[in-house]
């Protein structure tokens, strides 16, 4: 953003995002890192901005996400409202933004989006007050800036609920797939191992899944078919509704 837009801000209100992606292996989040304020090394943050006076939230989250990141075109859902009086009161935090923000003591209330994406397709530009931005594994992030835990923890809950009744994880996966990656993918979310054959039963009776001639290659072990999404099948239970998938 052009500095000299930044007095059109709106000092009170703004938009921080989770974006979640998968490397087959391990559930990751899209963290920036700030430039250092007198020496003194900032804590890695999600991507967040204050918004425009007459911007609508999700457009001031898009907005946000792609100035520090350069990830454009994603689909991003509200997590909800973060207001605690002291989110903003660690020392350092405060240092940060006396040295960006022209009201740095100003209460903010921001408001939480979250968003799945194929880690494939994306490759993080940072910019702005970004001085960098990467994929981070979600077990090793034990500290962010200002109350960027709380809303990353609150995000990760609501994608655990979600995936349960709604296959919203394909989001995460390559356009092809094998089922031990889907099924991979629906531990490392869950927290929790998940009989294997119960599983590929019940992602195949649900028909979400289409099997394609083309097995995998170069793989130390005995190669798997791959599969794709059945979009049309899933907005078909979209629209009359389903039941959770029992995991």
């Amino acid at each position: 953003m052009d500095s000299k837009n930044r007095h059109e801000l709106n000092p009170r209100v703004s938009a921080d995002c989770v974006i979640f992606g998968f490397d087959l292996n391990q559930i990751k989040v899209l963290l920036i890192e700030r430039e250092a304020i007198n020496g003194v090394e900032q804590s890695m943050a999600l991507p967040g901005d204050l918004i425009f006076e007459g911007e609508n939230l999700d457009t001031a989250a898009s907005r946000v996400l792609y100035e520090l990141t350069g990830l454009d075109e994603i689909y991003l859902e509200q997590v909800g409202a973060f207001g605690d009086p002291n989110r903003l009161n660690n020392p350092k935090d405060q240092l940060w933004l006396k040295a960006v923000r022209q009201n740095p003591t100003e209460r903010v209330i921001t408001i939480g989006f979250f968003s799945l994406v194929n880690m494939n397709n994306y490759e993080p530009q940072p910019s702005s007050f970004a001085k960098s931005a990467a994929w981070i594994p979600l077990e090793d992030i034990d500290e962010l800036a200002f109350d960027h835990m709380e809303i990353l923890k609150a995000s990760f809950a609501k994608l655990q609920h979600k995936i349960r009744i709604q296959p919203i994880g394909f989001n995460l996966l390559p356009h092809k797939f094998t089922l031990s990656q889907l099924h991979k993918l629906y531990e490392v979310i869950l927290g929790r191992e998940l009989d294997k054959r119960n599983f590929r039963r019940k992602m195949l009776k649900l028909n979400l899944v289409q099997s394609l001639e083309e097995r995998q290659a170069g793989v130390p072990h005995k190669p798997s078919q791959y599969f794709v999404f059945n979009e049309e099948k899933y907005n078909e239970l979209i629209l009359h509704g389903f039941d959770n998938f029992g995991f």
